[in-house]
C-alpha cells in the first residue's frame, strides 16, 4: 500500500511539474516576437537613452548634494519660504 501510494504521489507531481512547465511554454513568447518586443524597448531608443541618462545624472547630482549636508531637506518642502 505504501509503495502505491508512492507511486501516485510521483506520477501526480510528476503530472503537476509537466502540466506547469506547457503552460509556461505555451505562454511564453517567440523568438520573432521575443524581437519585436525588443525594437520597442526604451533602450532601443538613442535619444531616450540619452533623456534617461541626463535624468539619472541629475537625480544622482540632487543625492549627491543632499548627503553632503547636514539640513534636513525633507522638512523643508512642505513650507513656503
Amino acid at each position: 500500500m505504501s509503495a502505491m501510494r508512492t507511486v501516485l504521489f510521483s506520477t501526480g507531481l510528476v503530472s503537476v511539474l509537466g502540466l506547469g512547465y506547457g503552460m509556461w511554454s505555451i505562454i511564453t513568447p517567440g523568438e520573432e516576437r521575443r524581437k519585436e518586443l525588443m525594437k520597442y524597448l526604451p533602450e532601443s531608443n538613442p535619444g531616450r537613452m540619452d533623456e534617461t541618462r541626463k535624468r539619472n545624472a541629475l537625480v544622482m547630482q540632487a543625492l549627491k548634494d543632499a548627503a553632503e549636508t547636514d539640513e534636513n531637506l525633507a522638512r523643508g518642502l512642505g513650507r513656503s519660504r
